[in-house]
């Protein structure tokens, strides 16, 4: 069975004990999703266990200030758990495997396992998925269910109780008011009637169906290139953290998940900029592309249209026009294969014919005085 009574009772910089969390965590998915992608061997990221909060470790910050966030990390190990490392080996797991399940035209995946065998495989993977709206799809929902997995295996090994503030049905003012009660023991109703709701689902992330998700049964939706809307979620309130870490408190915007791959770029505009013969090219500019195409297609059924209403409107004198050029061509085209038909001469015709072929005959007078 779940404790929520997990965390130790520490002391921050101001010498009061911390009060022990009354209720899960209300962790961000996406934000671990990011923190997740990034952390690498020059970055270093940490969860803290009381409030759920992230630190960067940045090292452009100044001396001292890295020097008392440093001890503040080391002076309570139990407090924070450092983010582990995305290996060369689980990015290259992470893109075989979607080549591999998601992938089904062949000549689409050798060009990938061509891409992922070769150097600069995570940027240049990502290139030509982007390229490829109907991979890039794919490839976002595949990513974010892997990595999710990976998520939930890091907080179960480290004991935490929490819940994705993605997955709360709850209404925004509720989830704030949520995070602002954490370690009140006495809240309303309404609160006290979530926390229960909290919990059972926290219990959820700690079965086997969390690791192992279920197919869903049926054919597969179609896939259809969709924009990814940032939802709406609710304020941060954090009251524990240190002095010497809120520099350090790492709370970035919503970002695409499918960009979230990239360790060498922060957001998915830089990404895009970097691509060759792009230059800050989003995917909608793409979509906008495809439905300018389509509505020049509908202008030129439009157009077609018309034309045939007009030809429906031609003049009877017109259409007789056309009927009789028709018909002269196609009796110039039979003519000399289709025999004459004899046509009846009539009375007077016959009489000048018969006329024309009457012999001329002397007269008998004449012959007589030409004897004598």
């Amino acid at each position: 069975m779940l404790d929520l009574n997990f965390i130790p009772n520490t002391k921050d910089d101001m010498s009061e004990p911390i009060q022990k969390c009354r209720q899960p965590l209300i962790l961000r998915y996406h934000r671990l999703l990011e923190v997740f992608s990034k952390s690498d061997d020059i970055r270093d990221f940490y969860l803290d266990k009381i409030e759920g909060f992230l630190i960067y470790f940045d090292l452009d910050k100044g001396e001292e200030e890295l020097h008392l966030a440093e001890g503040e990390l080391k002076s309570n190990p139990d407090r924070y758990c450092a983010i582990p490392k995305l290996t060369y080996y689980e990015t290259r797991k992470f893109m075989e495997g979607f080549v591999t399940e998601k992938v089904y035209d062949i000549d689409t995946k050798e060009k990938l396992l061509e891409i992922i065998s070769s150097r600069g495989a995570r940027e240049n993977f990502l290139e030509f998925v982007y390229d490829h709206l109907t991979e890039l799809d794919k490839w976002q929902q595949y990513y974010q269910e892997r990595s999710r997995v990976r998520i939930i295996e890091f907080l179960r090994d480290n004991e935490v109780v929490f819940v994705f503030e993605e997955d709360l049905e709850f209404p925004t003012p509720l989830i704030e008011k949520l995070k602002e009660l954490k370690f009140t023991p006495r809240v309303p109703k309404d609160v006290a009637s979530a926390r229960e709701s909290m919990e059972s689902r926290a219990k959820m992330y700690y079965s086997s169906d969390a690791l192992n998700p279920r197919p869903k049964r049926g054919r597969p939706p179609k896939l259809q290139a969709k924009e990814e809307l940032e939802p709406d979620l609710a304020d941060d309130f954090y009251t524990t953290i240190p002095s010497a870490l809120r520099p350090f408190v790492f709370s970035p915007d919503f970002s695409n998940a499918a960009a979230m791959f990239s360790s060498r770029f922060d957001s998915e505009e830089k990404l895009l900029a970097s691509m060759k013969g792009t230059t800050k090219q989003p995917v909608d500019s793409k979509l906008h592309a495809l439905s300018q195409r389509l509505e020049s297609l509908r202008q030129i059924s439009d157009r077609l249209k018309t034309i045939d209403g007009d030809a429906a409107a031609l003049s009877k004198k017109e259409i007789f026009i056309e009927e009789e050029k028709e018909s002269k061509d196609l009796s110039s085209l039979l003519q000399g294969v289709i025999p004459k038909h004899k046509v009846k001469k009539t009375l007077k015709e016959r009489a000048m014919e018969s006329k024309e072929k009457m012999k001329k005959v002397t007269r008998i007078k004449t012959r007589f005085k030409e004897e004598d």
